[in-house]
């Protein structure tokens, strides 16, 4: 077997096999002889039928599994050889007759190529400064989260049939829409119930309901949002004749133990404190956003070096179809396909650029995901499935590939974690308005 390197051009390797048709027959004979006391052949004692007669009855098939054998061995110690690591599977370009090479006719020959994944030495990250925004939990949204479950919690009750409606108030309508006179589909509605001033329905339907009373007719005019979900109705003029079957006002809920009752506490004072740690939470989220997105700034400035073409071919495809498949940004409208390309392909190399330092950073650091972890993600992504969460964590079970897709993720806040913990870390007091700002932007 002889193994020649042919390219060696950046991240490009290739290599020419060449396997003599003697070996492929040697290994075939010594496939088939261990065949023979596997196979009953009719005329022949078992383990007694000659090796040429298995080679007539089996040689192609059995090649066609050595052929493939050899090609995966020989592919894989050709890069493993040289301390060189696929960026991708290689992938084989045969130059014999395979029929001739199946026949035992011909030498097996072929070129096997792929990109490598770049060597490099990752920044010292221990010690690395970074400043992580926080924020003290303003009494405001204490406050303005217990208004929110008290306003769950609300009652009605019915007004007398003289009194006109509120914002506020709950009213029962029946509908029917139509547009140029035509009722549409998903115009009508029965003994639907409105909360007004909710901004649930379309913009200036409730607004034209504030006055009425039990039995009016009321005939409402809207103009469906541009954006609306249904193409067909989008930006058009409409016409809704209602009439108003009930109104209710609501019942002042108290902020007080009962309240907390109702969700399942005993105290107000549980209540709060059960808020505060749901809030800290969510503000632990986003410090933590800040400092990775700090961090991944300083990991991307601090490194240069050739990145695998197929990698970030296969990231910005994948950003490209998000891009596609969504409304353009405001700052992007009056930019071009090859401005928006070439900035959206930027990012594509920051994150494979990325990517690869935050792996061997992990690797140094012999950061693990544990299997629990794993499973735990499986589990959340099979909820998502309602009624078919068997068959989802079959699929994973089953596909390596997908669960790959799981932990890459996992480990890449892994290694975020690590360099966290060791990274010289200061807090800074920042408002809230600061905090709530979006970390993440393009990286």
């Amino acid at each position: 077997m002889e193994v020649t390197e042919k390219n060696t051009d950046g991240l490009d390797r290739s290599f020419q096999v060449k396997v003599p048709a003697s070996e492929l027959d040697e290994k075939l004979v010594t496939r088939l002889t261990e065949l023979k006391g596997q196979v009953h052949l009719k005329g022949f004692r078992k383990g007694k039928a000659p090796v040429s007669f298995l080679k007539k009855m089996y040689g192609k098939g059995v090649m066609s599994e050595i052929v493939q054998e050899i090609v995966e061995e020989t592919t894989q110690k050709a890069f493993a050889d040289r301390d060189l690591k696929p960026a991708a599977a290689p992938h084989p370009h045969f130059h014999s007759d395979m029929d001739d090479v199946l026949a035992g006719k011909s030498d097996l020959e072929y070129d096997v190529h792929a990109e490598v994944l770049p060597e490099f030495e990752p920044a010292e990250v221990k010690g690395m400064k970074l400043t992580r925004p926080v924020c003290d939990i303003p009494e405001k949204d204490i406050e303005e989260a217990l208004q929110r479950i008290a306003d769950q919690q609300t009652t009605y009750t019915p007004r007398k049939e003289t009194q006109k409606s509120k914002n506020g108030d709950q009213v029962t309508v029946d509908y029917v829409g139509s547009i140029d006179g035509e009722e549409f589909e998903g115009g009508k509605g029965e003994k639907v119930d409105i909360v007004l001033g909710s901004g649930s329905f379309i913009p200036g339907f409730e607004d034209q309901l504030v006055g009425a009373k039990a039995g009016d007719d009321v005939e409402i005019k809207v103009t469906f949002p541009e954006e609306y979900g249904a193409k067909d109705l989008a930006g058009k003029e409409a016409v809704f004749a209602a009439t108003v079957v009930e109104v209710k006002e609501p019942q002042k809920v108290e902020i007080d133990d009962e309240l907390a009752k109702k969700v399942g506490l005993e105290t107000l004072d549980e209540l709060k404190e059960k808020l505060n740690e749901s809030l800290q939470n969510d503000y632990d989220k986003l410090s933590r956003a800040h400092v990775k997105r700090a961090l991944l700034d300083k990991l991307d400035e601090a490194h240069e070096f050739d990145l695998p073409k197929g990698m970030v071919d296969a990231e910005f495809n994948q950003i490209w179809q998000q891009v596609e498949a969504s409304e353009r940004d405001e700052e992007d409208k009056d930019k071009s396909e090859d401005e928006l390309k070439k900035e959206y392909r930027e990012i594509a190399e920051r994150r494979v650029r990325l990517g690869l330092v935050l792996a061997e950073i992990g690797k140094r650091a012999e950061v693990q995901v544990p299997n629990e972890d794993i499973q735990r993600e499986m589990i959340n992504m099979a909820r998502a499935y309602p009624g078919q969460e068997k068959q989802v964590l079959e699929f994973y079970q089953k596909n390596p590939q997908a669960v790959e897709q799981i932990r890459a993720p996992l480990f890449e806040e892994k290694v975020v974690d690590h360099i966290l913990d060791i990274a010289e870390v200061t807090e800074k007091k920042v408002s809230k308005e600061k905090l709530m700002e979006d970390p993440e932007g393009d990286s």
